[in-house]
């Protein structure tokens, strides 16, 4: 008889917005015999994920029945045969090597028990089919993106006085400790976005793997562009300011932007001193 196990694995940046597991490993074990089934705690999607140290993981490599990876949207299929009606709870296990603006990084593996369940199998033709999901808690995930040195950034742009969300638009994200560009993403339909960047884009020397990750993090300033014409940008020092300063591995930060941007000082100044130094030249060959 035919198992298959389908599910996703997302993680929560705010109270309304999630990310999923992207290119991670899923991995499926036995129970361990030594714990009679009634005395197994009950998992709930929510519950946050135990890390595991490599000796744990070691341990239990005789029990893994099947393991798969996720896919971009963080969803996976799971496959086993097996000759006898399947009852048996099964523990389920994360594998982490980077975040996705981490491709090209590896050797830094983490390993996170998601929970022990007991699906609820459903008769299908010649197989049976379970369904299982696991998110996990924006504390949890702020500091598993923590451990990896990176950031993400959520929210929706929106017009001050519609209130509208705005969509197509490029958002560029600064750091106003040194005014590098972090990152930048682009507007779904509904104004909202999704901005990632990791350590190195905070400093221009090169960062190493297994360095001590960066405990504070950067204070953040916005610039939106429709196409190429930029609409609206923000003073470095909003930085400073209550909800963009140190910002955490997983925040939400929402932006009102004014129908036109305002014209910047630079802008103005050179001609009318320009002006007034004609009007000077002109009056000294007068008096003279």
């Amino acid at each position: 008889m035919c198992y298959l196990l389908i599910g996703n694995i997302s993680a929560l940046i705010s109270d309304d917005c999630t990310e999923p597991l992207v290119n991670a490993q899923l991995r499926v074990y036995l129970p361990d015999g030594r714990y009679p089934t009634k005395n197994r705690p009950k998992t709930d999607i929510l519950s946050g994920p135990g890390q595991l140290t490599k000796a744990m993981v070691e341990a239990k490599r005789d029990r893994l029945l099947a393991e798969t990876g996720l896919d971009e949207r963080g969803n996976f299929k799971l496959t086993w045969e097996q000759l006898h009606l399947f009852t048996e709870p099964l523990e389920l296990d994360i594998c982490l090597q980077h975040m996705p603006e981490q491709a090209d990084i590896r050797g830094v593996e983490t390993h996170y028990h998601l929970g022990t369940v007991v699906p609820n199998w459903a008769r299908s033709g010649q197989r049976y089919v379970a369904a299982y999901a696991y998110i996990i808690p924006v504390e949890c995930w702020s500091q598993i993106r923590a451990n990896y040195g990176t950031w993400i950034i959520a929210g929706t742009v929106k017009r001050l006085k519609s209130r509208e969300g705005q969509a197509q638009l490029r958002i560029e994200a600064y750091n106003a400790g040194n005014h590098r560009l972090l990152g930048c993403a682009r507007t779904d339909e509904n104004g909202r976005y999704q901005l990632r960047f990791s350590k190195r884009e905070l400093t221009s020397r090169l960062i190493l793997v297994g360095e001590p990750r960066q405990e504070k993090g950067p204070d953040i300033y916005f610039k939106v562009y429709r196409d190429k014409q930029l609409i609206w940008e923000e003073d470095a020092q909003t930085g400073m300011m209550p909800g963009r300063k140190s910002v955490p591995p997983c925040c939400t930060i929402n932006i009102n932007i004014r129908d036109t941007i305002r014209r910047k000082a630079s802008g103005y100044v050179p001609g009318w001193l320009n002006n007034w130094a004609v009007t000077r030249r002109k009056s000294s060959l007068v008096n003279h």
